[in-house]
This record gives structure tokens, sequence and C-alpha cells, in this order.
């Protein structure tokens, strides 16, 4: 059940339809034009990009709710822009890329996406992709008022943790994992069932989107990352988090 969030006015119709602005950047007209014509079909507000520059200054102009960034732009690439927006926004971002490439990958969601697709891709493809990164943000019917492991408090009503004391940047994927993780501390939850979980995928997604996360999420919240205390890896089972 997903973490973050609060609740809208028009939350008692289908989320993620009403109010929801879409970004997407991708440097090919016809490819950008489709897109738009898919994401319109359903429901939600497009804002185009044809240049990492112009996207930048659109959402600066007006904030979207997910950004749709491809890899190979001319001037600023993908990877940049993704860093540039993700150091001011913590909006889900999805990476597209020519090439199911382990490099291009990897890379993107190093640079702070919270997934990725690869072209050609369906519209409707495309559309469960989103309506999976909103349902991620929608807020909880129930949620624990703190869950504290030592030095690390997560507060799910406020979106936030802290780390002895301080409040420590994560983007909204990184919060729900911690969030599904700390539910049940010390119980361990393979790749499968994380992707599951916090992408909402219900058939066997990518296990690099968990493990490129965790090791985001180690780089913020462990002291040394190469060698974590709260968020550990049981080998052959997958992760947990522990005090």
């Amino acid at each position: 059940m997903p973490c973050v969030g609060t609740p809208t006015p028009d939350q008692a119709l289908p989320w993620g339809v009403v109010g929801t602005r879409i970004l997407t950047v991708e440097d090919d007209e016809r490819i950008r034009t489709s897109v738009r014509l898919a994401l319109e079909d359903e429901g939600w507000t497009v804002d185009e990009a044809a240049t990492g520059e112009d996207a930048v200054a659109l959402f600066a102009a007006q904030p979207a709710d997910v950004v749709l960034i491809d890899i190979m732009l001319p001037g600023m690439d993908g990877f940049e822009l993704c860093r540039k927006i993700r150091a001011k926004s913590s909006v889900p971002i999805v990476m597209v890329t020519a090439r199911n490439d382990t490099h291009d990958v990897v890379a993107g969601l190093e640079a702070g996406a919270d997934d990725y697709l690869t072209k050609p891709f369906a519209p409707k493809e495309l559309s469960a992709r989103i309506r999976a990164l909103l349902r991620r943000i929608r807020p909880a019917d129930h949620v624990h008022s703190t869950l504290t492991f030592g030095d690390l408090v997560i507060i799910p009503e406020e979106g936030r943790i802290t780390l002895r004391g301080e409040d420590v940047s994560i983007t909204k994927t990184e919060f729900k994992l911690l969030c599904v993780l700390a539910e049940n501390p010390s119980g361990v939850f393979s790749r499968e069932q994380l992707l599951e979980k916090v992408w909402d995928y219900d058939y066997f997604g990518d296990g690099r989107l968990v493990d490129v996360h965790v090791r985001r999420l180690r780089m913020k919240i462990e002291v040394d990352p190469a060698n974590p205390c709260h968020l550990v890896t049981v080998r052959g089972l997958g992760y947990r988090l522990q005090s």
C-alpha cells in the first residue's frame, strides 16, 4: 500500500486521471505526438518537450506528476536531464531507451529514474506503468505514525525519513521501498515480492529496478554503504530492514 501523498479534492474519482499532468521529453516528433495522443486518450494532461533544456524550463514553470524522458536527446541527454529534475523534485521519472542495454538501464536508474521502458512499447504498457507510478504515491488508508530502526526513523504520514535526527532526501519510490520493508521488521523480501509491492507489477519484472534502488538507498541511510547495517542482503533470498 503506497505511503506517500495527500488527499486531493478529486480523490473520489479514479486515481491518476483528473488533474494528472505528464511531461514527455522526446526529440522525434512522430513518437512524441503518438505518446501525447495515447496519454490524452487516458484523460491526462500532456506537456511536450523536444530537448532537455526545454524540459527543464517547462518543469520549472509547470511541475508534472510523472516525467517520461528519452535517453537519446540532442544537447542535454536524458541522463543529465533526469539528474537535474531529480535534484529539485521527487516526481516519478520513467526513462525511455531504444535498447534493453544493461548499461543504459542501470545508468538511468542511477541518475534517479523510478522505472524504464524499452522502445517500441505499446500505449497500454505505457499507461499501465504510469498508473502504477501514480498508485504508488496514492495516500494510504492506514499507516503507522513512526517506524524506528535504531537511528533511522520512517514517518509514513509525512512521507519523510530522518537519520540521526536529520531529514534525508529520498524519492517517492525509495520511500515506498523503505515502507514495505519496514512494515515487516526483519522479514525478508525477494526481488519479485518487492517488484509486486513497490512497483505494482503483477508479472515477472526486472530485478535491476530493485537492486539499483537498494544501492541508492544505502548511499543515503548507511554510514558505510558497502557494509550496511539497516538495509541488508540475505544471500539467496532478498533484502530486509533491521535496526
